[in-house]
């Protein structure tokens, strides 16, 4: 075989695995993921510690269990502080995250690399400068999420939340809901939409928005938790736990966000 054969074949076997690698690898490998049964002890973790996953149809229950095996097997989970990360903690923050995309694209969570997770609330150093003047300040978190792919958790507040259901907050569903936010480059409260769905969002978002700094601003009862105001990425967060834990509430308070919601998630909480 002359060299000039050689080379070119592989040439094309070097082509053709960058081809697969970038093509169909993922889909390759979580296929073959798919193929392995769900474990019995994690469908034990998800009854006991995913609540809405007690209320859905078997189809959706499927569902469920394998975006929370493909989610147990491509991303890493770090205990910090010392906390050890056992099957219990993975299966309660994956099938928390994964009710965020039940009816949505697996790929949705693609750039979510790396979940830390705290035994309680963490203390977190923050440096800031103008230039001339350097300020620093403590904070104590029991959460976050950062473009990068990774999230950080507090499991008091995970275990929490698991065990109040119908609680205003649910630390999972909020830090999850950043990470779907993350999806067009920036968390501004407004996760990738088109056509009339974007101009519904952007016009039933900003009333509600108003409407909520303007109950806080007067003293009024806020029909959302009041930290929904800081921003419009944490009003979106916060209103995705809204629309999970206490769908109720928010149909009848804001009936345009929560059918803004339903189109994006893809379900109603009401009626799984």
């Amino acid at each position: 075989m002359s060299a000039a054969l050689v080379f070119a074949v592989f040439a094309v076997t070097l082509i053709a695995a960058t081809v697969f690698y970038l093509f169909f690898y993922r889909t390759w490998r979580r296929e073959r993921e798919l193929r392995v049964p769900f474990p019995d002890l994690w469908r034990r973790h998800l009854e006991s510690s995913v609540p809405l996953y007690r209320k859905l149809s078997e189809p959706l229950k499927q569902a469920l269990e394998q975006r929370v095996q493909l989610f147990l097997s491509e991303k890493e989970f770090y205990g910090c502080d010392g906390f050890d990360v056992d099957d219990a903690v993975r299966v309660t923050i994956a099938g928390h995250a994964c009710v965020l995309i039940l009816a949505r694209p697996y790929s949705d969570f693609d750039e979510v690399s790396s979940i830390l997770v705290y035994p309680d609330a963490y203390h977190v150093r923050d440096i800031e400068s103008d230039g001339m003047v350097v300020s620093e300040s403590n904070e104590i978190r029991a959460g976050e999420a950062s473009s990068r792919g990774q999230v950080v958790l507090a499991w008091k507040e995970c275990e929490e939340a698991a065990m109040n259901p119908n609680s205003s907050h649910n630390v999972m569903l909020h830090e999850f809901a950043h990470q779907l936010d993350y999806l067009d480059g920036t968390a501004d409260g407004a996760p990738p939409l088109g056509g009339e769905q974007a101009r519904h969002w952007q016009s039933s978002m900003t009333t509600a928005y108003e409407d909520l700094r303007h109950s806080l601003q007067h003293h009024h009862k806020p029909w959302l938790d009041p930290y929904g105001a800081t921003e419009p990425a944490e009003f979106f967060a916060v209103l995705t736990e809204a629309f999970f834990q206490q769908p109720g509430h928010l149909k009848h308070e804001q009936p345009e966000v929560y059918k803004a919601l339903q189109g994006y998630y893809r379900l109603d909480p009401m009626n799984l």
